[in-house]
Protein backbone atom coordinates (compact mmCIF):
# COMPACT_ATOMS: atom_id res chain seq x y z
CA UNK A 1 0.00 0.00 0.00
CA UNK A 2 1.62 3.19 -0.92
CA UNK A 3 2.02 5.94 1.43
CA UNK A 4 -0.20 9.01 1.57
CA UNK A 5 2.32 12.59 0.83
CA UNK A 6 1.17 15.02 2.74
CA UNK A 7 0.51 18.36 0.54
CA UNK A 8 -0.79 21.53 2.94
CA UNK A 9 -1.56 22.19 6.63
CA UNK A 10 -4.72 24.59 8.06
CA UNK A 11 -4.52 26.92 10.44
CA UNK A 12 -7.79 27.80 12.17
CA UNK A 13 -7.47 31.74 13.37
CA UNK A 14 -9.75 33.98 15.00
CA UNK A 15 -7.55 36.63 13.17
CA UNK A 16 -6.35 35.36 10.37
CA UNK A 17 -5.28 38.30 8.33
CA UNK A 18 -2.50 39.17 11.29
CA UNK A 19 -1.62 35.18 11.55
CA UNK A 20 -1.11 35.13 7.62
CA UNK A 21 1.03 38.27 7.72
CA UNK A 22 3.16 36.82 10.84
CA UNK A 23 3.77 33.44 8.61
CA UNK A 24 4.68 35.80 5.34
CA UNK A 25 7.05 37.88 7.03
CA UNK A 26 8.85 35.28 9.81
CA UNK A 27 9.30 32.29 7.68
CA UNK A 28 8.02 33.61 3.84
CA UNK A 29 9.07 36.48 3.06
CA UNK A 30 10.21 36.26 -0.35
CA UNK A 31 6.23 34.44 -0.89
CA UNK A 32 3.91 37.00 -3.49
CA UNK A 33 0.40 36.68 -4.01
CA UNK A 34 -2.70 35.22 -2.48
CA UNK A 35 -3.84 31.61 -1.60
CA UNK A 36 -1.83 29.00 0.44
CA UNK A 37 1.66 29.93 1.71
CA UNK A 38 4.59 27.46 -0.03
CA UNK A 39 7.12 26.21 2.27
CA UNK A 40 8.98 24.05 0.61
CA UNK A 41 6.78 20.90 -0.41
CA UNK A 42 4.39 21.90 2.15
CA UNK A 43 1.61 24.36 1.27
CA UNK A 44 -0.13 26.61 4.27
CA UNK A 45 -3.63 27.25 4.62
CA UNK A 46 -4.70 30.10 6.97
CA UNK A 47 -8.29 30.27 7.86
CA UNK A 48 -10.25 32.28 9.24
CA UNK A 49 -12.78 30.07 11.43
CA UNK A 50 -15.17 31.14 14.47
CA UNK A 51 -15.21 27.45 15.67
CA UNK A 52 -11.46 27.78 17.54
CA UNK A 53 -10.32 29.77 20.61
CA UNK A 54 -8.15 32.99 20.17
CA UNK A 55 -5.02 31.09 21.53
CA UNK A 56 -4.30 27.32 20.98
CA UNK A 57 -4.94 25.95 24.60
CA UNK A 58 -2.63 22.61 23.52
CA UNK A 59 0.15 24.00 21.22
CA UNK A 60 2.48 20.94 21.89
CA UNK A 61 -0.38 18.51 20.36
CA UNK A 62 0.74 19.41 16.96
CA UNK A 63 3.40 20.94 15.98
CA UNK A 64 5.17 22.00 12.21
CA UNK A 65 8.24 20.93 11.94
CA UNK A 66 11.20 22.69 9.47
CA UNK A 67 13.76 20.58 8.96
CA UNK A 68 17.07 22.66 7.76
CA UNK A 69 20.77 22.07 6.39
CA UNK A 70 22.07 25.31 8.01
CA UNK A 71 20.57 25.58 11.42
CA UNK A 72 22.27 28.76 12.49
CA UNK A 73 21.43 30.47 9.72
CA UNK A 74 17.29 29.82 9.99
CA UNK A 75 18.10 30.41 14.09
CA UNK A 76 19.91 33.88 12.68
CA UNK A 77 16.37 34.53 10.57
CA UNK A 78 14.14 34.31 13.01
CA UNK A 79 16.16 35.81 16.16
CA UNK A 80 15.77 38.69 13.44
CA UNK A 81 12.50 38.58 12.66
CA UNK A 82 11.74 38.72 17.09
CA UNK A 83 9.80 35.27 17.19
CA UNK A 84 8.76 34.12 20.58
CA UNK A 85 11.16 31.26 21.66
CA UNK A 86 9.86 28.43 24.02
CA UNK A 87 12.76 26.79 23.78
CA UNK A 88 16.62 27.69 22.46
CA UNK A 89 18.67 25.87 20.54
CA UNK A 90 19.19 22.48 22.19
CA UNK A 91 21.12 19.58 21.17
CA UNK A 92 19.80 15.99 21.15
CA UNK A 93 21.22 12.57 20.02
CA UNK A 94 19.40 12.93 16.49
CA UNK A 95 20.25 16.78 15.96
CA UNK A 96 19.82 20.20 16.69
CA UNK A 97 16.36 21.39 18.33
CA UNK A 98 14.45 25.15 19.27
CA UNK A 99 11.09 25.86 19.92
CA UNK A 100 8.93 28.92 18.85
CA UNK A 101 5.43 30.08 18.87
CA UNK A 102 3.17 32.04 16.19
CA UNK A 103 0.95 34.53 17.85
CA UNK A 104 -2.06 32.28 17.96
CA UNK A 105 0.33 30.05 20.34
CA UNK A 106 0.72 26.94 17.77
CA UNK A 107 4.36 25.77 18.33
CA UNK A 108 7.12 25.94 15.53
CA UNK A 109 10.39 24.03 15.65
CA UNK A 110 13.37 24.47 13.90
CA UNK A 111 15.24 21.00 13.31
CA UNK A 112 18.72 20.09 11.86
CA UNK A 113 19.39 16.34 12.48
CA UNK A 114 21.98 14.84 12.39
CA UNK A 115 21.32 12.14 9.67
CA UNK A 116 18.24 12.98 7.66
CA UNK A 117 15.40 10.59 8.87
CA UNK A 118 13.58 7.83 6.33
Amino acid sequence: MPTMPAGSILLGSTRANELRDWYLRVLAPDHTGDGPIVLGDLLLVIDQRDDVSDTNPEPGRSILNFHVDDFALFEAQLKAAGVDWVAGATDRPSGRFATFRDPDGNYLQLIQFVQPPG
